[in-house]
């Protein structure tokens, strides 16, 4: 359900379970977890977020999320993952991103949609918090009014509204989505060791 696929410094990880709108089980964030975490010691200069099918992820898969995934530790440990990597990080939302699965793509260093891609989280609707992270970072993001409307008035974002909120970082077409990714990687792939770390570290800092 996840797919891991490296070239020449450039890992990009692919969701895959597009028969149920790539919705997240735990075993398929365990996978997500073991491939950021070994990223750093796999030599990896800049790892890509993606998704099969039309559609990024729905969010968690709601039958688990109801036995307890929606309050699993995995949420916030995957998005610490992402947010510690010492390379750039990238969320190419190939479609609608919602619920948890905001989180891992809110931890990247930077987010390229595709111009018919959603942007939602309605966990209040459904009984649940989001995840502490997820609600920093995205008000971080989009300032603390635009960050009420998606966690707390369920309004479902155009990707041009969260290109104008600070939520996506720039618009391609789907064809030229990873074509951009990889373009935006250029620069960390052929960065001298310990650069592009030190530079994330400088932008943490300022």
């Amino acid at each position: 359900m996840i797919h891991v696929t490296d070239d020449g410094g450039l890992r990009t990880l692919t969701l895959d379970r597009t028969d149920k709108a790539n919705s997240l089980t735990r075993a398929m964030l365990l996978e997500i977890e073991a491939a950021v975490d070994s990223a750093a010691s796999d030599g990896v200069r800049a790892l890509v977020l993606t998704g099969a099918g039309k559609v990024f992820s729905a969010g968690a898969d709601l039958d688990e999320a109801r036995a307890g995934l929606a309050t699993d530790p995995v949420w916030e440990r995957l998005s610490a993952s992402v947010a510690a990597l010492p390379c750039l990080t990238i969320a190419a939302l190939n479609g609608t991103l919602a619920g948890g699965a905001m989180g891992m793509a809110l931890a990247c260093d930077l987010r390229v949609a595709v111009p018919g891609a959603k942007f939602f989280y309605p966990v209040m609707k459904l009984g649940f918090r989001p995840q502490p992270s997820d609600v920093r970072r995205l008000k971080q993001l989009t300032g603390p009014a635009r960050a009420r409307m998606i966690l707390m008035a369920g309004v479902r974002a155009t990707a041009e509204e969260a290109l104008a909120w600070g939520l996506v970082d720039r618009i391609v077409e789907a064809e030229q989505l990873l074509a951009e990714a990889s373009l935006l990687a250029a620069d960390a792939l052929a960065a001298k060791d310990g650069h592009v770390q030190a530079i994330k570290a400088m932008i943490e800092e300022a």
